[in-house]
């Protein structure tokens, strides 16, 4: 019986590697970790040039790093340019896929968020077997409204405390130090606090792997800034549909938006995937199945999946009968066979 258990453990090690090749690369030292990259590539800009100006170097500095040209300390650096960037942003917010143009400088945006507020920071060990121990901090604030949210004391409220970003560096080395594999940026939703992750890795000197830990549902100008700074994209892929998205999480637009940024990560430097998909209650022929379909057909069968079983009703998911119940035998089997139907050969499944 116990070498049965080694012999599962050891063929899910080598399903993650297969999967996430670049990430395992930087966890041997083989490799380093994309932001360290972006810390290497030379720009020159000025902290007063407009938006329009500084995307046209940031364009020629992405062009560098996938280049591979490289150097030590320059005097400004392509992360740099990402960071100033993220800030400029937030005087008339578009961070999200809502674009609510709120100055984040003087109120909360969509998101409830106006400065980033951490409401907890630990080593978590109940994430994928690759992933543990995680140093997972998480944001308060949400772009989402899930009716069923189980963090929903942090992502429907402003709560935590205020780091700077040095601060937060030394948190991360100290993660790092106690035997953190990644920090994983998660909240409520890291996407409205991307000025402040991006400052951060400005000051993180130990090579940890960076995983976004999103809805996915970032604006497209987001999205070109994560790139060359995210390993892993731990993306979540709720929604089959844009009907129930809008229903149950108030998210219009849903399936192009996080499709297509889903296919810009796939062509993001190094940039690799592990997608989570809840199964819902019901939805597994509107949800379960086109998510699933999509991600073989558009991501490919080696793509790291977790199909995840751990649905139960929260907060307001009594006011919905259809989901006001965990999820029975017979669906969680017909997620299984769907998995197969796909052949997604490194799912997780349970």
């Amino acid at each position: 019986m116990v070498m049965w258990f080694r012999r599962v453990e050891l063929d899910e090690v080598k399903r993650a590697k297969d999967a996430l090749p670049h990430y395992f690369s930087i966890l041997s030292g083989e490799e380093k970790p994309n932001f360290f990259y972006s810390k290497q590539v030379e720009v020159n800009f000025g902290e007063d040039e407009d938006l329009e100006s500084l995307w046209e170097t940031h364009e020629e500095g992405m062009g560098k790093l996938r280049e591979n040209d490289l150097k030590e300390n320059p005097k400004k650096s392509l992360l740099d340019l990402k960071a100033l960037i993220a800030y400029k942003m937030l005087e008339s917010c578009e961070l999200c896929e809502f674009k609510c143009h709120a100055n984040r400088f003087e109120e909360i945006g969509y998101c409830r968020v106006k400065e980033s507020l951490v409401a907890s920071d630990f080593l978590h060990i109940g994430e994928e077997p690759e992933l543990v121990p995680s140093y997972t901090v998480f944001f308060s604030g949400c772009n989402f409204r899930c009716v069923f949210c189980q963090n929903w004391d942090i992502s429907q409220y402003r709560v935590g405390l205020r780091y700077s970003p040095k601060e937060m560096a030394v948190k991360i080395a100290v993660a790092y130090a106690e035997g953190a594999k990644n920090v994983n940026f998660v909240g409520g939703e890291p996407t409205p606090n991307l000025p402040f992750i991006l400052e951060t890795l400005k000051y993180v000197k130990v090579p940890i792997p960076v995983v976004w830990n999103s809805n996915m549902y970032m604006s497209e100008k987001s999205m070109k800034l994560l790139d060359g700074i995210v390993d892993v994209y731990l993306g979540d892929f709720k929604w089959g549909n844009d009907e129930d998205a809008l229903k149950y999480s108030k998210a219009p637009r849903y399936w192009e938006t996080v499709t297509r940024n889903f296919l810009l990560a796939k062509k993001h430097y190094k940039a690799e995937f592990l997608i989570r998909h809840l199964v819902m209650p019901g939805h597994l022929e509107c949800c379960t199945r086109p998510i699933l379909e999509w991600i073989s057909e558009n991501l490919g069968r080696n793509v790291r999946v977790n199909v995840m079983f751990q649905y139960r009703p929260e907060y307001r998911a009594h006011e919905y009968p259809e989901i006001d119940r965990r999820l029975t035998n017979d669906e969680m089997l017909k997620a299984a066979e769907l998995v197969k139907e796909f052949g997604l050969k490194n799912a997780l499944v349970g």
